[in-house]
């Protein structure tokens, strides 16, 4: 790890050469002179985390580096902070005449750097001795990762061996009939045993969901917090929709669990309260959990089998038992020996006695397994997997000590993992741990967050390769080293969208971080939780990252870290006493969420001037101060609010690179951005949303986003659509788009043409939101140009009268389409055989014209959800959804009842329609928005 800090100190430098060489000119040699010296110290720590476990004196060495490079990054930011006040953020920079081009203030700074300097050519005099050797991948350098660039399948494997006979336990317990108030079934085992694995495994199971009437799964963890799991649960029970989601969240306590309890009690429930820890938090939740209809269960996964039996001592818990040898070998065989590998020498005698003797130490434990086979995937000869053999088991691994020691060799495997990660990876991974236990993390936060610590060196970008997709490389290292999971994938289905980290890994991560004096993460503990407010008192020992996760309270932030570089809050909170921004002003991560009606952000946050990222979001308006336009570092601006008014500097930011505002409405972006100014786009890879203006269209402004990825755009009038499509053609990064057309609907406005839009070959995510105005005369569809790269499409408030269905399902990688809010006003609608063929997800809502909906045999024919809503006219469901064999799920949200009534099935009479979806696992219905519904799976129907 030392090795990493070293080397973004060095990175970390090098740019503050090149960006703030005004500021630095005059001790350009000191500076240099101190960034060589650490380069020099960089060659000696190859491979330091090996040596650290074994020599007490090595470490405090490599502590002494590391706190030394800190220091200096320190020193250097400091004086470029006070020259940078000194002589202002605005108009063009002059000459030195401040007090800094004094001898005495260039003699300090050339002082602090010259005494860190004599202090690491000491440490350095000594470190020969230890014989430091470059034996493993640790050392090795990041370019290995950027060359395994490749189209990843993605093809998740179930890393499962030997649960067939446990699925069919559990299942049989899930199914068997009980008449009895909480019949809880328990999967009980130490972590990292597979339960959480089985339990989605029967979670999943067709014949599971077909036996329930609604499922649900919430992740307990050791911080059980009953309001956010009835929450969790109710959103899966109901699918609402964002105004309702938002309705249910501002329910008080009482109308909570009373909401809660009737949405359950009618119908036969399974739900899944994964990793459970004491029996007290099942009492707390408990009264919320109605009967149910007979059958209804309950499903924990819990380390203790006292919980288990406490909550229901009727049921004798599953017990999961660690893996035997030979199945163990099986495990680590397919994750040691990908697909990819078929060379015979891999498979030899001498590679399996060695992996057996390997794989017998870890306990039968799958995760253990796992992430030994993933590590030893990387070792191409039996030398390779005798050093890892060596350093497991004859090694003083040093990590986790303070745990039990029935996960010792989870324990010694995962330290191992950790060591083995190429240096550059060790702050990534130390950085998840900001997150919340069991916490869905997204992808393009985290990479995003990793880019303004320093983690992603600017060096490692170029004009082929982003910052951004050395992030996802690095990502997908960590995945394939088996160390993060993949949650969720984007609309793609190839790329991540969310991960996850077992709490295990994440326990080694919250020890090394703190070990490293890398980052403090702060969580009120269960004593704490009914307490209102919570206060934090900072210190300058503490590490110069901070994650604090105070929930819905109040939060008071004490005393002073002058070398505090993040602060990340998580939560909504209701108030935030913050100390004067003058304490914090090498921050370079601030995240910050506030549940209140207004927020006027204060103007000292222009005051932060190294501030690389900031996310503000509020429940309410937020009002954005003139200062922020001096946070010249800038890369990532996150607002997500209500309304907000963005202030004009905020567009002359010239290292942003990522600009998202995302607000409560369309109507909100239409009023809220019309803010186009001269924007410094040269960086820019995310802009949402940018105005369409005569400056824009005559200067050819869009030409200048070169790197943008994801871009949305406003437009006033649909002359200026075709010219600024036309110019965009040359922005070959650009994968996602979204086009707002606010224009008025009437007789004398233009046609819209999109016909540019067919040569974005590289765009694969389109949202058109507005009337799209056919003209009668052309013989084509309004949208017949669309790129056939398509792979997500919006279409919204559209108006279309003439059927869409004949263009869109031509389109050959369409994977997901929602027609939304009168995106088609016309009666009749045709989906024709062999079209569609690779839509996954459809969404048809507020067709309020259509009447009739033909689907011929063979259309559609990888269609899996169908969401249905506030279609007033569709009254009889199409005749060719009996052919869909691949449906898995259908959403019925304010249909009309003739629709609903047709698919019912009562007193075991089904309804004259059944026989369309009988054949759907998995279908809900909800007859009005904010009333009563009823779900329906397979043959069974029961009321909300």
């Amino acid at each position: 790890m030392a090795e990493a800090i070293v080397s973004l100190a060095i990175e970390r430098i090098l740019d503050l050469l090149i960006h703030e060489a005004v500021f630095l000119k005059d001790v350009k040699d000191q500076v240099e002179s101190l960034n060589a010296e650490l380069k020099r110290m960089q060659c000696f720590l190859k491979d330091a985390d090996r040596k650290l476990e074994q020599d007490a004196r090595f470490q405090n060495r490599v502590s002494e580096i590391r706190d030394l490079a800190y220091d200096a990054e320190d020193v250097i930011d400091s004086f470029i902070l006070k020259a940078a006040h000194q002589r202002g953020f605005h108009g063009i920079v002059k000459r030195f005449t401040s007090i800094f081009t004094k001898p005495s203030h260039l003699h300090k700074i050339g002082v602090q750097v010259k005494a860190i300097q004599t202090k690491l050519q000491n440490i350095s005099k000594n470190l020969p001795a230890y014989e430091i050797s470059g034996d493993g991948e640790g050392s090795s350098s990041i370019i290995k990762v950027q060359q395994r660039l490749r189209t990843y399948s993605h093809v998740e494997e179930e890393d499962v061996v030997s649960l067939e006979v446990s699925t069919k336990d559990v299942m049989t317990m899930l199914m068997t009939e009980e008449d009895r108030l909480h019949a809880v079934v328990s999967i009980v085992g130490m972590g990292g045993i597979g339960k959480t694995t089985l339990a989605r495994k029967v979670y999943n199971h067709v014949e599971v969901r077909h036996h329930f009437d609604c499922l649900a799964w919430v992740y307990i963890s050791q911080q059980c917090k009953p309001r956010e799991v009835l929450l969790s649960v109710l959103m899966e029970v109901l699918s609402p929709s964002k105004d309702e989601r938002e309705l249910i969240e501002k329910l008080d306590e009482n109308e909570l669990w009373k909401r809660f309890f009737d949405a359950l009690k009618e119908k036969r429930n399974l739900v899944v309260l994964d990793d459970i820890w004491r029996g007290g938090d099942w009492d707390i939740l408990k009264p919320a959990f109605p009967r149910g209809r007979m059958g209804s269960k309950i499903l924990f996964t819990t380390r203790n089998r006292n919980v288990a039996l406490h909550a229901d001592p009727c049921n004798t818990p599953m017990e999961l038992s660690p893996l035997t040898d030979d199945e163990s070998w099986i495990l680590l065989s397919r994750k040691a020996f990908p697909l990819n590998k078929t060379d015979s020498h891999i498979r030899s005698e001498e590679f399996e006695k060695l992996g057996r003797e390997m794989v017998k130490k870890c306990g039968g434990l799958p995760l253990a397994i796992i992430v030994l086979g993933s590590l030893l995937a990387r070792k191409q000869s039996l030398d390779d997997w005798e050093k890892v053999n060596r350093n497991f088991f004859y090694g003083n691994l040093k990590g986790l000590q303070q745990l039990d020691h029935q996960y010792g060799a989870v324990n010694r495997i995962l330290v191992l993992s950790y060591n083995d990660l190429p240096y550059q990876l060790k702050p990534c991974f130390l950085y998840l741990p900001h997150y919340p236990e069991d916490w869905e993390i997204s992808k393009k936060e985290l990479i995003r967050l990793w880019i303004a610590e320093g983690f992603i060196s600017p060096l490692l970008g170029s004009e082929e390769i982003l910052m951004e997709d050395v992030g996802e490389q690095f990502l997908e290292e960590l995945i394939d080293r088996s160390l993060v999971q993949v949650w969720r994938r984007d609309y793609t289905g190839t790329k991540v969208k969310t991960c996850r980290i077992h709490d295990l890994l994440r326990n080694l991560c919250v020890e090394k971080a703190e070990e490293e004096n890398f980052l403090k993460f702060i969580q009120p503990s269960l004593i704490e939780n009914s307490e209102n407010s919570l206060d934090v008192t900072l210190v300058t020992s503490m590490p110069r990252r901070i994650a604090i996760h105070p929930g819905k309270r109040d939060v008071h932030l004490k005393g002073e870290h002058p070398k505090l570089r993040s602060l990340l809050l998580k939560g909504w909170m209701m108030s935030f006493h913050f100390p004067n921004f003058s304490n914090f002003k090498l921050l370079r991560v601030l995240k910050l969420s506030r549940n209140v009606r207004e927020w006027h952000v204060s103007g000292e946050i222009g005051n932060l001037h190294h501030l690389r990222y900031l996310r503000l979001e509020c429940t309410g308006e937020m009002i954005l101060p003139c200062a922020i336009g001096k946070l010249k570092n800038l890369h990532t601006l996150h607002l997500q609010c209500r309304s907000v008014s963005v202030p004009d500097g905020v567009f002359k930011l010239e290292r942003i690179r990522q600009f998202v505002i995302k607000v409560g409405s369309v109507l909100n972006i239409k009023s809220g951005f019309l803010l186009w100014r001269s924007f410094s786009l040269k960086n820019i890879e995310t802009l949402k949303y940018m105005l369409v203006d005569k400056k824009l269209v005559e200067n050819n402004e869009v030409l200048k986003l070169t790197h943008v990825q994801c871009l949305g755009i406003i437009f006033k009038s649909s002359k200026d659509v075709k010219s600024i499509l036309l110019l965009m053609i040359k922005l070959d990064r650009l994968r996602s788009l979204s086009m707002n057309l606010f224009v008025e609907k009437s007789s004398s406005f233009s046609y819209l043409d999109l016909e540019p839009l067919f040569q974005f070959g590289h765009l694969s995510e389109l949202k058109l939101v507005g009337h799209l105005k056919e003209d009668p005369h052309q013989s084509h569809h309004v949208l017949k140009f669309l790129p056939r790269s398509i792979v997500k499409l919006t279409l919204q408030c559209s108006t279309m009268t003439q059927d869409p269905m004949e263009v869109l399902e031509n389109l050959p990688c369409l994977t997901i389409l929602n027609l939304l809010s009168f995106a088609y006003e016309g009666r009749k609608m045709v989906c024709s055989a062999n079209g569609f063929c690779q839509l996954d997800i459809f969404c048809i809502n507020k067709a309020t014209n259509l009447e009739e909906w033909e689907i011929q045999e063979g259309a559609m024919p990888r269609l899996r959800n169908l969401f249905l809503s506030l279609n007033f006219k569709l009254e009889i469901l199409p005749e060719g959804l009996k052919y869909i064999i691949t449906l898995q799920k259908l959403i019925l949200r304010v249909m009309p009842s003739s629709l609903t009534k047709r698919i019912q099935v009562k007193g075991g009479k089904e309804g004259e329609d059944f026989y369309k979806v009988r054949h759907i696992p998995s279908i809900q219905i909800s007859e009005r928005i904010t009333g009563k519904g009823y779900f329906y799976v397979n043959s069974e129907i029961t009321y909300l």
